[in-house]
């Protein structure tokens, strides 16, 4: 028979935590052998306990350190094992930071046990188990992070008369730089602000800044 999987649970809630952990033991090849209401008091076990866990459920929002705060601490303590995040939250700042922070899942505590202990047995086995509605917000943050740049229509000449008004540049200076009249650079500049919507210079630098225009 394969060794059971050691679960770890870290979780404040006391009735959810006694209710899960029975749970969870009452399923072949799972062992949940420790509930802590706090990352400190898991912290200090893994620094005395010979049985390692395989895999923590761990909750957000905890007294003292909280879930995300505690990954790197509990991945250090104990590299092998996985770390799944099991909480109530679906903010996409907690999943972003969670997922950073070295997670290998995000459930919700609206899963069924079954849930938990396939998403348990794919974290044991190097899986990274997420809740479907989950996965689409992640994919959909990944999706925002790697679109395309907005250019705004904007020419070569009009991109270099932003990147020297942006660099401190004067109309005048920016002019004799490129080579053209004033009056021309003049007409560069306002069709850029026509095309940011903008109608300063000061919001046409500072979102060609924010947005990674130059």
């Amino acid at each position: 028979m394969p060794a059971p999987i050691h679960i770890w649970l870290i979780e404040d809630h006391k009735t959810y935590g006694e209710r899960l952990m029975r749970a969870l033991n009452r399923l072949d090849g799972m062992q949940c052998t420790q509930r802590f209401t706090a990352c400190e008091d898991a912290f200090a076990a893994l620094t005395t306990e010979a049985q390692k866990p395989d895999v923590f459920l761990l909750d957000v929002e905890l007294p003292g350190v909280s879930g995300i705060e505690g990954i790197a601490r509990l991945r250090e303590l104990a590299p092998q094992a996985s770390v799944i995040i099991l909480t109530v939250f679906e903010d996409d700042d907690k999943i972003f930071r969670a997922i950073c922070a070295g997670a290998s899942g995000y459930l919700l505590k609206t899963a069924g046990t079954e849930d938990i202990a396939a998403a348990i047995r794919s974290a044991a086995s190097g899986g990274s188990p997420i809740n479907p509605r989950i996965a689409r917000r992640v994919l959909e943050m990944f999706s925002k992070a790697n679109a395309p740049q907005k250019d705004y229509g904007l020419t070569p000449r009009e991109l270099d008369i932003l990147k020297l008004l942006v660099d401190g540049s004067t109309i005048k200076d920016a002019a004799a730089q490129l080579g053209i009249g004033y009056y021309t650079a003049d007409e560069y500049i306002r069709s850029v602000y026509v095309k940011l919507q903008v109608r300063s210079r000061g919001s046409a630098i500072a979102k060609a800044v924010k947005e990674g225009l130059v």
